[in-house]
């Protein structure tokens, strides 16, 4: 069973900065995708960040140029660096690695690590 152990969540005053880290345990493979997606209450799941087995970096448009995802080469593991967070960043943040391309491959998740921002 694919476990993956997230880290680094809490609470940070606007314009703060705080780092989250995912490690993916008891895989047999090295995931394609690997990131971070999170959810606000009343509001719908989104992608924060993604990074691929290349290199590939993907970010929503909301956090563009205020978080940076890295990743160990050749692990399934993951870093998210988030520099001047607003009160909007709030939620729980979701850590997920995707084993494959196809569209039949698995996508596992984490439980969630709440990021709260306060004003």
């Amino acid at each position: 069973q694919v476990h993956l152990m997230e880290s680094g969540g809490g609470l940070v005053q606007a314009g703060g900065s705080l780092r989250l880290s995912c490690a993916a345990s008891g895989s047999t493979f090295v995931g394609v995708t690997m990131g971070w997606y999170r959810q606000a209450p009343g509001k719908q799941r989104e992608l924060v960040a993604s990074i691929t087995r290349g290199g590939r970096t993907d970010y929503g448009d909301s956090v563009k140029g205020r978080f940076t995802i890295f990743r160990e080469n050749g692990a399934n593991l993951v870093t998210l660096h988030m520099y001047m967070l607003k009160p909007e960043d709030t939620g729980v943040y979701y850590c997920y690695i995707r084993e494959g391309v196809a569209v039949e491959s698995s996508t596992y998740w984490g439980q969630g690590t709440q990021v709260t921002v306060s004003s």
